[in-house]
C-alpha cells in the first residue's frame, strides 16, 4: 500500500503535469496577439531547423506582393474569408456531411485555420488538433487583423518542394522572380499547388495544376473577391 507521502508526490506529479498542459494549450492564446508586427515561423519550418532540413524564407511585407497572389489564394483556399470570423462553418459542414457519407472528405481548413494549425500545431488530419485548431481560429481572427492573417500565411506556407517557405521563396524557385512581380497566371499557378507543393509544381504545372489555376484566376477577378478587397480596404 502506499503512504500518504507517496500519495502526496503522486498528486503533486499530476498536479504539475496538468499545470504544464494548462501553460502548453494557454501559449497560442498569449503569443497570437503578439504576432501583430514581427517576422512569425511555423512550427514545421522551426522543426526543419532543429533536424538539419533545408528551409528558404525571405519575409515579403503584404503591401510589397503582386496583388494577384492574395486574391488568387483566397479565391482557391477560403472564398468566404472576408467576411467569416476564422472559421467558415459552412465548408466545413460540408466535409462533416462528405465524410459520413463515406465520401473522400476534401481540405475543410479556411486561411486562418491554417495559419492556426502552422503557428502553434501539427500536421495532419486528427480529431483533436482540429478541437485544438478551431477556437484558437476564432481567437487569431478577433484578435489579428484580414490583411495580417493574409499577410502572415503567405508568408509560412510551404510553397516548394524542399524547404521553400512564403511568398518570396516560392516565387524565386518557381519563376525565378519576386513575388512583387507576379502575373495573374504565376499567382493562380502558385495557389494551385499549395494542398501539397511536393507533389504539384508551379515551377512545370502538369494539366491538373493548369486546370486549377485558370479556375482560380477567373475566382480573382469575380465580383465577390472584388467586393470583399474593397470592404476591406484594397487588401
Amino acid at each position: 500500500m502506499r503512504g500518504p507521502n507517496q500519495k502526496l508526490e503522486i498528486l503533486r506529479i499530476v498536479r504539475t503535469l496538468l499545470l504544464i498542459l494548462l501553460v502548453v494549450l494557454l501559449l497560442p492564446y498569449l503569443l497570437a496577439p503578439l504576432y501583430r508586427a514581427g517576422h512569425p515561423v511555423s512550427a514545421l519550418m522551426a522543426w526543419r531547423r532543429l533536424t538539419g532540413a533545408p528551409v528558404s524564407r525571405q519575409w515579403i511585407d503584404f503591401n510589397a506582393m503582386s496583388p494577384y497572389l492574395p486574391r488568387s489564394v483566397v479565391g482557391s483556399e477560403d472564398a468566404k474569408f472576408c467576411s467569416h470570423h476564422g472559421v467558415d462553418w459552412e465548408a466545413l459542414q460540408d466535409v462533416i456531411d462528405d465524410a459520413e457519407d463515406g465520401e473522400v472528405t476534401r481540405g475543410g481548413s479556411g486561411i486562418t485555420q491554417q495559419v492556426a494549425k502552422n503557428l502553434f500545431l501539427w500536421p495532419g488530419r486528427s480529431v483533436v488538433r482540429k478541437a485544438l485548431e478551431l477556437p484558437l481560429s476564432l481567437w487569431i481572427d478577433f484578435v489579428l487583423p484580414k490583411q495580417r492573417i493574409l499577410e502572415i500565411y503567405l508568408n509560412i506556407a510551404e510553397l516548394g518542394p524542399s524547404g521553400q517557405f512564403g511568398a518570396e521563396s516560392g516565387a524565386m524557385y518557381a519563376f525565378g522572380h519576386p513575388a512583387s512581380s507576379l502575373s495573374p497566371r504565376e499567382a493562380a499557378l502558385m495557389a494551385a499547388i499549395l494542398p501539397n507543393p511536393v507533389k504539384r509544381s508551379a515551377r512545370n504545372p502538369g494539366p491538373g495544376v493548369r486546370r486549377l489555376a485558370g479556375t482560380y484566376t477567373a475566382r480573382a477577378a469575380s465580383a465577390e473577391l472584388q467586393r470583399c478587397w474593397r470592404e476591406n480596404r484594397g487588401f
